[in-house]
């Protein structure tokens, strides 16, 4: 049952040409999605950045918008709505500078879910890069990491195949709304990610695949996850706007060489030669992955930990073992010896001593650790994992 607030913050999601700034905005001003409905004209106006135009649109759309038709919708589909104040909403994501206000999600995201990566690619992919992206995509899932792709045809459609191929979870985030299902040739795939993973998307249920979602899209993409790896891409491709989100969030961002004539490697060795991680084999990503991220979720996940390391075993012993990275294999486990949730690194430590009980700002957190972005990032997101900080509105963060 949806709450009274959360059927406003859908309602104003629902009036066109009101986006996720103007919806910040007026809940920052008047402190709820209900009372940013019922907002007279004049206190409209004194809100600062909403223009004439955006204030008639929100004065007109409140009564135009077909909000009983989305909520029949969202109830037909079993849309679960998580609210960026929701305790569920992914805390990776909220870390970026501008999380969606809503998610409608159908499936299941998890705890576990935020150690995740991101694999995506072109949509006209070669023998080559989809034979990759699914290998690298099953050996991601095989060893407990949720893969994050964007559903479209290509490599996207193959990274989703890998990881249910390998029993593992997989998250496909959409750029329209999850009425729809685009491409419709994916549509028994859809179905199957819903048993292990979930369909993601921002975009009222009805919103049809407009390009100007994609981008948008492939912010969420890169939002949800540690890092993003791109398998083939042109120079025109728009997996390269989701790396450079990653980038730009502090994530980290990994391409796969290809052939040098290739088309669909010129976009790969321009993130290259730009300093993306070369990957060779799932190792390079497995070492970028912070060990105490993963040592932590595996143990909050009994499911993960008595699944995915006897299947890893498993495969090793098959027909497929040279495509399985026998260094991963010879290292030690993550979860071998976890340190209990209320143990801190030296890293979190860092972190948490910057902060008192005032909230602070996460470039103040970066400024006095002297430590990467993308590090305080994760570093913050184990934190409030372990219970010990609570993030606020507008990147801030408090010790509970």
């Amino acid at each position: 049952m949806l709450s009274a607030e959360t059927k406003s913050l859908i309602h104003l999601n629902l009036i066109p040409g009101i986006g996720n700034y103007t919806i910040r905005r007026l809940l920052a001003a008047f402190g709820s999605a209900e009372k940013s409905l019922a907002a007279t004209s004049e206190e409209l106006a004194q809100i600062d950045g909403v223009t004439p135009d955006v204030r008639q649109q929100l004065i007109d759309g409140r009564s135009r918008t077909p909000l009983a038709q989305e909520l029949e919708l969202i109830e037909q589909h079993q849309c679960h709505i998580v609210a960026i104040n929701d305790a569920a909403y992914p805390p990776l994501l909220k870390q970026i500078s501008d999380p969606p206000v809503l998610l409608y999600i159908i499936g299941e995201l998890r705890e576990q879910d935020a150690l995740s990566i991101a694999i995506v690619g072109s949509r006209s992919p070669t023998e080559y890069g989809r034979t990759i992206s699914q290998q690298l995509s099953y050996q991601l899932a095989e060893r407990g990491i949720t893969v994050v792709s964007g559903f479209a045809r290509g490599i996207d459609t193959c990274v989703h195949r890998g990881a249910l191929e390998a029993g593992g979870r997989t998250a496909a985030v959409f750029g329209c709304g999850l009425g729809i299902i685009y491409p419709e040739t994916n549509r028994a795939l859809a179905e199957d990610i819903i048993k292990s993973g979930a369909l993601v998307s921002e975009f009222p249920m009805t919103m049809p695949p407009r390009g100007k979602n994609f981008p948008r899209r492939n912010r969420v993409i890169s939002g949800l996850t540690l890092g993003t790896l791109v398998v083939e891409a042109s120079n025109r491709s728009g997996s390269l706007i989701t790396a450079r989100h990653a980038a730009e969030q502090g994530r980290e961002v990994f391409a796969v060489p290809g052939q040098i004539f290739s088309n669909v490697s010129r976009g790969t060795h321009s993130l290259i030669n730009q300093g993306a991680t070369l990957i060779n084999s799932v190792d390079d990503i497995l070492d970028a992955l912070p060990q105490d991220y993963t040592g932590v979720l595996r143990q909050e996940s009994s499911e993960a930990a008595r699944q995915l390391p006897p299947r890893r075993n498993q495969r090793s012993k098959g027909s497929d073992k040279a495509t399985r990275p026998q260094s991963v294999e010879a290292k030690p486990a993550p979860t071998a010896q976890p340190k209990p949730a209320p143990n801190l690194t030296s890293d979190e430590q860092t972190v948490l001593s910057t902060m008192d009980a005032d909230s602070v700002h996460i470039d103040e957190i970066t400024r006095a650790t002297q430590l990467p972005i993308g590090k305080v990032s994760s570093l913050l997101v184990m934190l409030e994992l372990k219970g010990i900080v609570q993030q606020l509105p507008g990147k801030q963060f408090v010790k509970k």
